[in-house]
């Protein structure tokens, strides 16, 4: 197991060697690494190259027929470093898949995804509100302050 994300909140399966695999017909994140340095012990460091989702696993072309297989067996430097690690989104529909991948794009920025995101928001993306939650304290304590009954 290894965990991704902000937080490393998604704890993906693996990761394995990509060139072994075999893809089971689920829908998933997945994730493809390779080690940093080859002469690493097996607790290598990793490198994120390329972060997707799919459906369906085993219609994407693995091990190496995928759209972007040439871009990580270049980054790797052969196809037999590549590892791949997946999660398999609970109850996750297409959009949320999507919606996980783009977070880890924008934490890991791995070099073989064409599209790139952001890892920050701003104030003005979801507009001012007013709420009972927003207004100053009510009380007259400070966070400091212990209530004394």
């Amino acid at each position: 197991m290894i965990r991704l994300g902000s937080l490393a909140g998604y704890s993906f399966e693996g990761p394995r060697v990509l060139a072994g695999w075999t893809p089971p017909p689920v829908a998933a994140v997945y994730a493809i690494f390779y080690p940093t340095h080859p002469d690493q012990p097996a607790s290598e460091r990793l490198a994120v190259c390329y972060i997707g989702h799919a459906d369906d696993l085993s219609t994407l072309g693995f091990p190496f027929r995928h759209p972007r297989s040439e871009c990580w067996i270049a980054r790797a430097g052969n196809k037999f470093r590549l590892k791949i690690a997946t999660f398999e989104a609970p109850g996750g529909t297409a959009a949320h898949r999507e919606q996980i991948v783009q977070e880890l794009v924008a934490v890991y920025r791995p070099s073989c995804n064409e599209k790139q995101y952001e890892n920050t928001w701003e104030p003005h993306w979801i507009g001012e509100y007013d709420a009972p939650t927003t207004g100053p304290l009510t009380t007259s304590m400070s966070p400091d302050e212990t209530r004394r009954e």
